[in-house]
């Protein structure tokens, strides 16, 4: 350990022994922190699921005979062209 920390260490753990375990609490910051934090969520949630609802997804059968449409896509050597 550097002499920096050990002398801040001695400094803080006098500290640390004078506060009540039992009567630490977050207080109103705390709490507004908290709330604001579960708001967001909230309105996250609730907006993916809006965006969920609009997703329209239906997966065609595969024909035997075809490719799968990732492997027929090709790309030039500069990536100009591509196949749909």
């Amino acid at each position: 350990m550097s002499a920096t920390s050990t002398l801040a260490m001695t400094h803080l753990v006098p500290l640390a022994k004078d506060l009540d375990e039992n009567k630490v609490t977050p207080g109103v910051l705390g709490f507004i922190v908290f709330a604001v934090i579960g708001a967001a969520v909230w309105l996250l949630m609730k907006s993916m699921n809006k965006h969920m609802k609009r997703v329209n997804f239906e997966e065609a059968p595969e024909e035997p005979g075809k490719a799968p449409a990732a492997a027929t896509t090709t790309e030039g050597a500069k990536g100009e062209e591509r196949t749909a």
